[in-house]
């Protein structure tokens, strides 16, 4: 059977969309533990173990996960620069489980270390994979999304298939009874890196953007005028994105760019407001499973990959849009 191994920086008490869909894909492959950088201690809330209670895989108690490898004490994740002990607890647990896959989700830290596993495994590196297959074949788009790849390592002394999944790619995994076991692996954090400070980012109450199902996306339309891209995306549950010309006018902060120099999304449904569509920002979001695009002018490019567009001006066209949506949510 093959042996998959499933990096995730930390686990909380909760898993996100993205670590609960990278466990239903690696399922699907083979045999699955995780490995992670730091877990919640048992019964308490927190973000990592403590020497009042041990640590607790709650969270992967899910179909599929026979076991959860963890350190000595928690590595810290995640943090700038990304903690080398990570690369080191992966590569370890490599070593005991001799996986033919190792997958992680497709956030910067996780493409970090692994990118700096890869190395200590000689192994090859996939990143923003949608799909691998049990064989270690992946897919990929590539090309500004132009290109669809497969790519499989190859070699005597090639290591396991390292890659990295994009999100909404599969479903939500089955709960399972048990809680899987934890071994702890004698990895420790690294003494190069040390927090000094953390502090909570404030939260909109809208899910991340790279990991959200549903994206609202608004550009050089809206004028500044946030008021009802922010009451659609309510609505709809779903995260708020931006154009580049949006994000340096300052109406919204720079993590919530969609593009070639921005975030990548693939959503279920993607909802693009104003925005013209130029190449570099159709990179960003022409995975999506739905293109809905509201734009004025009936030439605008993202009209060429959306699969239903709206030629009219959003600030007539949204406030009948949500009043449709609180009708039929009743």
């Amino acid at each position: 059977m093959t042996q998959v191994l499933v990096f995730f920086e930390r686990v909380q008490e909760q898993l996100t969309p993205a670590q609960a869909e990278l466990l239903t894909h690696a399922d699907a492959l083979g045999e699955v533990v995780v490995v992670t950088g730091s877990l919640p201690a048992a019964g308490r809330s927190g973000t990592g173990q403590s020497s009042t209670g041990q640590p607790s895989a709650a969270a992967l108690a899910v179909q599929g996960v026979a076991g959860v490898l963890t350190g000595a004490e928690p590595v810290a994740a995640p943090i700038l620069p990304p903690d080398p002990a990570l690369a080191e607890l992966i590569a370890a647990a490599a070593g005991e489980l001799d996986p033919d896959l190792i997958l992680g989700t497709d956030t910067p830290d996780s493409v970090d270390a692994l990118a700096a596993a890869a190395v200590r495994l000689q192994a090859g590196l996939i990143t923003g994979a949608t799909g691998v297959t049990a064989s270690g074949a992946a897919t990929k788009t590539v090309l500004a999304g132009s290109w669809h790849t497969t790519a499989q390592i190859s070699g005597e002394n090639a290591g396991p298939l390292i890659a990295t999944l994009r999100p909404n790619t599969a479903s939500q995994p089955v709960p399972a009874a048990k809680e899987p076991d934890v071994v702890e692996l004698e990895v420790a954090a690294s003494s190069a890196v040390q927090v000094l400070e953390e502090s909570e980012l404030a939260s909109s109450g809208r899910p991340a953007l790279a990991e959200a199902s549903t994206v609202v996306a608004f550009g050089r339309g809206v004028e500044g005028d946030l008021s009802l891209v922010e009451e659609l995306a309510d609505e709809l549950n779903a995260a708020l994105g931006a154009s580049r010309v949006a994000t340096d006018a300052g109406w919204i902060d720079h993590s919530a760019q969609v593009g070639q120099t921005g975030v990548t999304v693939s959503p279920q449904l993607y909802l693009s407001v104003g925005i013209s569509g130029a190449v570099q920002q159709k990179a960003g979001m022409q995975t999506s499973g739905t293109i809905v695009a509201i734009n004025k002018d009936e030439d605008a490019p993202v009209f060429e990959i959306a699969d239903l567009g709206v030629v009219g001006d959003l600030n007539e066209v949204l406030p009948q849009l949500i009043e449709e949506i609180r009708a039929r949510k009743g």
